[in-house]
């Protein structure tokens, strides 16, 4: 059976992924879900320093200290652009990437620069203000697209800052993650901040999926991911 890596996004942690993993075992698969520096249960370890390429060599070190191969490698939002950084450090070892309403970024690309200008902007006013130059603070859980209040009370104070370092330092890749096949899914029913990473995708001749859900699927329609994720396994 297929070896799944799951990968939140910004202010996130790895139980975000705990509606999703019990299908995913049920099924038979082996299901990993990393806690990034920095965030969450590992808070304690937030430094101005923690970037892009320290949350890459999480997941890296995670593939290699596990041994995991033929590894279903899914990066949420923010976490596309560390599926891509791992891709690129460790193709051999992975199956497929699946980017869940993430960002599709080639060599050179930060995150912050992906964004629609508007979007980036906030992120900019965020990390200046009240993040003190290097911290983004949580977002408005419904311009995210979750309305059910029982999800944003279970999200709410499980919430941490994200390094704002993550979203400006540039991906800095090689090519070989290219040979790595990759499946898009978007998240369609908020602003869509990645549709233009959809289409990215769809040009690239990657398959592409739709959820009608918010950003946050694996809370919001977490058997439908689920299920997609299934579909998605190679065989």
């Amino acid at each position: 059976m297929s070896t799944f890596l799951l990968v939140h996004g910004a202010w996130h942690g790895g139980w975000v992924w705990e509606r999703v993993v019990p299908a995913l075992r049920a099924a038979g698969h082996d299901v990993h879900t990393p806690t990034l520096t920095g965030l969450s249960d590992r808070a304690h370890t937030l430094t101005p320093q923690v970037g892009l390429s320290t949350h890459v060599q999480d997941v890296v070190g995670m593939i290699e200290a596990y041994d995991l191969r033929e590894v279903v490698l899914v990066g949420h939002s923010y976490a596309g652009q560390i599926v891509t950084g791992t891709a690129d450090r460790v193709p051999e070892r992975l199956a497929t990437r699946v980017y869940l309403d993430a960002f599709v970024g080639d060599d050179g690309e930060a995150a912050i620069d992906l964004q629609p200008a508007t979007v980036a902007g906030h992120w900019r006013e965020a990390a200046e203000g009240p993040g003190f130059g290097w911290l983004v603070p949580p977002r408005s859980l419904t311009k995210l697209g979750v309305t059910e209040q029982a999800d944003i009370d279970w999200l709410t104070p499980r919430l941490t800052p994200h390094p704002w370092l993550t979203y400006t330092e540039p991906l800095r890749l090689t090519g070989k993650g290219d040979q790595v096949p990759a499946v898009f899914i978007e998240c369609v029913e908020w602003m869509r901040v990645f549709a233009a990473h959809a289409e990215r995708a769809a040009v690239r001749g990657w398959p592409t999926h739709r959820l009608a859900t918010g950003h946050e699927a694996m809370v919001t329609a977490p058997d439908e991911l689920a299920a997609l994720l299934l579909e998605i396994v190679p065989s």
